[in-house]
């Protein structure tokens, strides 16, 4: 991975582009290149419990970060590609410091008042992009470990709202709550009028 250079930048990740259920979420992170931290990578390569250990260090040593999320009910509303750079955008403008430039996993960019780029594989090839993926999924799977608290027969914490075998079973024998994305085809053929 690179290391940080001299241009203050912020990292910008999401998580929870694919679930069928629950928020989309993204962070932004601008990294303390006096206080490296070893290990970060991007959190689809890391196991939970590597996530949960880096999350509170990531916190503790970034010179800034923020976590945001588009509601289920903006991704119904404007798509999941639209809400997730909503949400980025949200965690840029959160942050306490302003960064000098961003940089995005992923061709799409949120449209932002500095510099913006897309790096594709980015949270695999930048330190602050995988930061913020790390951040981005761990708030994800803690909502939807809540969300299993109040839906407990659709099994969120197991499945974190991806749309596993088990997840479209509990579709079949319950239908769809609240926190569904209708607009997801999956989810969309139990809607009733």
């Amino acid at each position: 991975m690179n290391s940080i250079d001299k241009v203050r930048y912020a990292g910008v990740d999401e998580a929870g582009r694919g679930p069928l259920a629950g928020p989309v979420v993204a962070a932004a992170v601008i990294l303390d290149p006096s206080h490296p931290i070893e290990g970060l990578n991007d959190s689809k390569k890391l196991t939970a419990k590597q996530r949960e250990r880096l999350a509170p260090l990531i916190r503790e040593y970034a010179l800034a970060y923020a976590i945001t999320e588009a509601s289920v009910e903006e991704i119904d509303e404007i798509n999941i590609l639209q809400a997730s750079l909503l949400a980025m955008t949200r965690a840029v403008e959160g942050l306490a410091i302003r960064p000098d430039e961003v940089r995005v996993d992923g061709p799409h960019c949120p449209r932002l008042s500095m510099p913006v780029s897309g790096i594709i594989k980015g949270d695999q090839k930048d330190v602050a992009i995988a930061a913020a993926s790390i951040l981005a999924k761990v708030e994800r799977d803690r909502i939807m470990v809540e969300y299993h608290q109040q839906y407990p027969d659709y099994g969120f914490a197991a499945h974190k709202g991806y749309p596993t075998a088990l997840h479209r079973a509990a579709l079949e024998n319950y239908g769809i709550t609240e926190i569904h994305r209708k607009s997801y085809a999956p989810v969309a053929r139990f809607l009733t009028d």
